[in-house]
């Protein structure tokens, strides 16, 4: 098995773990590949809900830069139904998961299966 399927595999157990059921996996494989090598990077890899910076930045690089949605408060109030949603105490907040939960939060699966 590679190490990206490796990955794939820790971010679905995570995601049973915090009790989403129902996954799409071939969703979560576009997005995690569409992260490129910072899913192996520790910190790279992860959200941190607790920084007001990254909470940013996954607004505007991700958000408003790749899905092209209109910055405005919805933006920062989905990143919090995200954090709310992978739990405070969760220090895994894996970014692959934590885009996959935005994607489907606004419905534009479509941007990854084409």
């Amino acid at each position: 098995m590679s190490q990206f399927d490796d990955a794939v595999n820790g971010y679905l157990a995570e995601m049973k773990s915090i009790g989403l059921t129902s996954v799409d996996e071939l969703l979560l494989r576009k997005i995690t590949k569409s992260l490129g090598p910072s899913i192996y990077l520790a910190d790279a890899s992860k959200v941190s809900c607790s920084d007001k910076e990254e909470r940013e930045r996954v607004k505007r690089n991700f958000l408003v830069g790749k899905l092209k949605l209109k910055d405005s408060t919805i933006l920062d109030d989905a990143i919090e139904e995200v954090c709310q949603k992978m739990g405070s105490s969760n220090r895994n907040k894996y970014r692959a998961i934590f885009h996959y939960l935005l994607v489907k939060r606004f419905g534009l699966e479509s941007k990854f299966l084409k």
